[in-house]
């Protein structure tokens, strides 16, 4: 287990290089507010001037007291025919006489201008607003626009209009009844208001749905808030309308190229961040490429949600995003230590692009984490929902602590967009299956349905090489009690022992545990061509995968479960008679060491369990001093050095090997013999 180097090959780098590119280009270009308040607090920075103008939100109590205002009193339209009042004036000269000219001037002038200004219900409008409250509102619609705001009171009627006529010539000295007599005033006045109901109704579904948000305006240089003050509901607000402004209209001020300076920066720490992660996470990782990008692709496609709701500016909408659907796609091809790692990592986002978001940081980083969990005993069929349904109560749970605990105003909305981000999490899981294919990774449920003994491969072996089969079971048992002493991945060695030696399926005679009595195959060969004969099965095992659709998963178990140790029986054979010790090549495997603790334990539980049949003594020293030889054997022999497993695992599998090889070749009780009758 030496010190891991860095790996090398442009396929490693070069799609850290576009996801840096990418993600210099995702990240916001806007400064963000600089500023964490709480409603309650005190405010514990310097006095807060405004460097700008800005609007005064109206708050959500505003805004539905406005509504409900809006509903109670539903204020009408009015078109306003500008023809009438001159026609009428019109219609008065004509019927002029010199003896009321003047009373025509002063009405001409002064009173039916009057009237006409504020305007004359039609007589049926006038019935409806008759017993309305005077100081309703009502308005004349100008255009789209533009409107005029009167109080029913200030409007005339037909009666009232001419009562106003009346008075007026009455205060002037005029007799009122001779001048309405020559006039013919009674017919003369016509209303110039009608009632618009199409813009009655616009205007109603307008100030219901689309109501104005601000009260007010703050100008620059005014105080928002000082120094120690309390965050009032009051300040609250204000804070909240300066935020909202600041994110809509401030810009990048400073020079554009320390602007792309920070961003390379910044997008850099992030791909290092996941290489690093990588490498002290599952360093295994690397040596397959599928699975590189695969992990690559979720992070990339997680993070760059979190880039484009901010574009968005609704910090709500991060609550209905389904973060831990990425551990559930992750989960199933790495181990879990990785995918927290992982998923820490893409998380960081959410607290680098948006203010206010630390309490959804970590609502989804427990929720994440905890899936995990639950997800290991759900995942099947509808128990799928039930494990959703837990993961969304969690989250209620940590968001109404965070409620709770810094006194904010509960947003029941919030909770319907977790509720969607949960369900959306069941709905994308599927998409497991899609990146299995598109990948080419091997899913648990794929590991079990590969070891299932029935299948084709696995029914050749047993009836060409039953005793290889046999021993693979039992390397598969062995290998099976190691690998969840250390949490590797279980149905992966399950797999692999059963296929790691299906190569012998071409020779079976060659090995010992498939040799029919009286048959020995290496008698008529030499050292050197048994040596070959036993190597081969190695190369023939992964044409026979490749033949039958083998994932490469499982190929690379099938390379290195030998590593690149020698067939020593012939080798020792071979020098004792006399061989070459610098002529020895073909006596060793040209497999590969193994990289991951999977190929490690599989590499050693093959090795135990071939030895244990040579035993003729199965006392518990004898097991534990065989098993303690085969493990220090490969790891001094330098089959374990590019190996990513600890020294305390491999101590583990040490003692789980030997207390599972105790039990397989405990004594037997001898049965005592039935004594015959004398």
């Amino acid at each position: 287990m030496t010190l891991r180097k860095l790996p090398r090959g442009y396929k490693v780098y070069l799609p850290l290089a576009v996801t840096l590119i990418f993600f210099v280009f995702m990240l916001p270009r806007s400064p963000r507010f600089g500023y964490e308040y709480k409603k309650g607090e005190y405010w514990m920075y310097e006095t807060l001037v405004a460097e700008y103008d800005f609007p005064i939100l109206k708050t959500a109590d505003q805004l539905q007291s406005e509504k409900d205002s809006v509903k109670a009193a539903k204020m009408p339209y009015f078109d306003r025919i500008d023809s009438v009042e001159e026609s009428v004036k019109e219609s008065l000269a004509e019927v002029s006489v010199a003896s009321a000219a003047a009373a025509v001037e002063m009405l001409q002038d002064s009173i039916l201008t009057q009237i006409y200004s504020k305007g004359i219900f039609s007589p049926a409008d006038a019935a409806y607003y008759q017993d309305a409250d005077q100081d309703a509102v009502c308005a004349v619609y100008v255009n789209e626009f533009q409107e005029e705001k009167l109080l029913v009171g200030e409007v005339y009627t037909l009666d009232s209009a001419h009562e106003y006529i009346r008075s007026s010539l009455r205060a002037a000295g005029y007799n009122v009844d001779s001048i309405y007599a020559v006039l013919g005033l009674d017919d003369l006045l016509i209303p110039d208001l009608e009632y618009n109901d199409i813009v009655t109704d616009e205007k109603y579904v307008d100030k219901i749905f689309y109501p104005s948000y601000t009260s007010n305006y703050i100008s620059r240089s005014e105080v928002i808030v000082e120094k120690g003050e309390l965050v009032t509901d009051s300040i609250a607000n204000l804070l909240d309308s300066y935020k909202a402004e600041f994110d809509r209209s401030v810009g990048y001020s400073g020079n554009e190229i320390f602007l792309w300076l920070g961003l390379f920066i910044v997008a850099a720490l992030m791909v290092l961040m996941f290489f690093f992660t990588m490498y002290f996470s599952d360093y295994s990782i690397f040596s397959n490429y599928n699975r590189y990008l695969y992990a690559l692709l979720l992070y990339v496609l997680f993070a760059s949600i979190t880039f484009l709701l901010y574009r968005r500016g609704d910090v709500n909408l991060y609550y209905m995003v389904p973060y831990s659907l990425m551990c559930m796609l992750m989960v199933a091809f790495f181990r879990k230590t990785f995918v927290v790692a992982m998923y820490f990592i893409t998380m960081l986002p959410l607290l680098i692009v948006a203010s206010g978001t630390v309490n959804i940081f970590f609502m989804h980083l427990f929720a994440g984490i905890m899936s995990l969990y639950v997800f290991k005993n759900l995942d099947k069929g509808w128990q799928q929902f039930v494990g959703s349904f837990m993961i969304y109560l969690m989250m209620v749970v940590v968001w109404l602590g965070f409620c709770l605990m810094f006194d904010s105003v509960v947003n029941w909305q919030q909770v319907f967009y977790i509720a969607l981000g949960a369900g959306l999490a069941i709905a994308g899981y599927p998409l497991i299956y899609l990146f299995e294919k598109m990948f080419r990774l091997v899913s648990p449920a794929k590991l079990v349905e590969l070891s299932d003994t029935s299948n084709a491969l696995l029914r050749m072996l047993a009836d060409k090489a039953p005793g290889t089969f046999h021993h693979s079971l039992q390397v598969m048992n062995l290998a099976d009690a190691a690998a969840r002493s250390i949490e590797a991945n279980v149905p992966l060695v399950r797999a692999a022992a059963l296929y790691h030696d299906i190569g012998k399926i071409n020779n079976p005679q060659c090995f010992t545990e498939n040799e029919a009595p009286g048959i020995k195959v290496h008698d008529t060969l030499t050292p050197r061509e048994s040596a070959q004969l036993i190597i081969k099965h190695v190369t023939d095992g992964l044409a026979l995968a490749e033949k039958h659709n083998l994932p490469k998963v499982l190929k690379d178990f099938i390379v290195s479960h030998h590593g690149t140790t020698c067939a020593s029986y012939f080798l020792t054979k071979y020098l004792n008679d006399g061989g070459d010790p610098q002529d020895v090549a073909d006596f060793y495997y040209k497999g590969v060491k193994p990289l991951t603790k999977e190929q490690v334990i599989l590499m050693l539980s093959d090795g135990v369990e071939a030895a244990s049949r040579s035993l003729k003594d199965y006392s518990e020293e004898s097991i534990s001093n065989l098993v303690d030889r085969i493990i220090d054997g490969k790891a001094n022999d330098g089959q374990l050095d590019e190996a990513d497993i600890t020294l305390k695992e491999l101590n583990t599998i040490r003692g789980v090997m030997k207390s599972f090889m105790q039990q397989v070749y405990h004594s037997r009780i001898e049965y005592p013999k039935l004594n015959k009758p004398s």
